[in-house]
């Protein structure tokens, strides 16, 4: 039978993750935390709420914390597929299964997110800018003509993950993922995901200066 590991990288979200992680486990009985060498009682609570938790000693990046559990999940010769999740509650479970179902029935390798498909993800106009140039940079680079090259939620097919390898630690991880994809010529489509913006998101990394410092990490990677 298939089975999807969630994996959800993780970092002092002690206060929202083990509502995030329940939420998932309805679904998607099998997920993986990766503890990013967090302060406060995040893994504790994630292992409460049922998910496996992996432990990073010392922060080392949201990259190292993905590529860290690929590898968990790839221990797992019944995995068929990897859906990577957000710890602070902005992705939504409906969007993830979604992605599930089209990446099988449709033959893909990997199947992005993407929060402007739709009307349903609220963004700013600067921070809307700075994405869309990021995409932007990413078709030039690669020949992917992404309309959000920098969303945390995907579907990725085991075949294609044994030949990912993340190198980059912080944020340029999401297009050093992408130039891989181009790289291995994969079968990729996007999907409309609906992110919700909540103050606490908002806190962890979802602000505009966040999105410069993609860009940033984009350019000087």
């Amino acid at each position: 039978m298939p089975r999807t590991w969630v994996v959800i990288p993780m970092f002092n979200e002690g206060s929202v993750v083990a509502s995030v992680i329940e939420e998932v486990r309805k679904t998607f009985p099998h997920v993986v935390c990766v503890d990013d060498g967090s302060r406060d009682d995040s893994a504790a609570r994630a292992e409460a709420a049922g998910a496996v938790v992996v432990r990073h000693p010392v922060n080392l990046g949201q990259g190292a914390s993905l590529q860290t559990g690929f590898s968990y999940a790839l221990r797992d010769p019944q995995a068929t597929e990897v859906v990577t999740f957000d710890a602070d509650g902005q992705h939504q479970v409906a969007d993830a299964v979604g992605m599930v179902e089209l990446l099988r029935e449709g033959g893909y390798d990997i199947v992005i997110g993407s929060r402007f498909l739709d009307g349903r993800t609220k963004v700013g106009a600067l921070k809307r800018l700075v994405l869309k140039t990021a995409a932007w940079w990413t078709r030039i680079t690669t020949g992917m003509a992404l309309t959000d090259a920098h969303n945390g939620l995907r579907a990725i097919d085991r075949r294609l993950l044994e030949r990912i390898r993340i190198r980059q630690n912080r944020m340029a991880h999401a297009s050093e993922l992408v130039d891989q994809i181009g790289e291995l010529d994969a079968k990729w489509t996007e999907y409309p995901t609906h992110i919700v913006y909540t103050d606490y998101s908002k806190s962890k990394g979802q602000s505009l200066l966040n999105s410069v410092n993609i860009l940033v990490d984009l350019l000087f990677k």
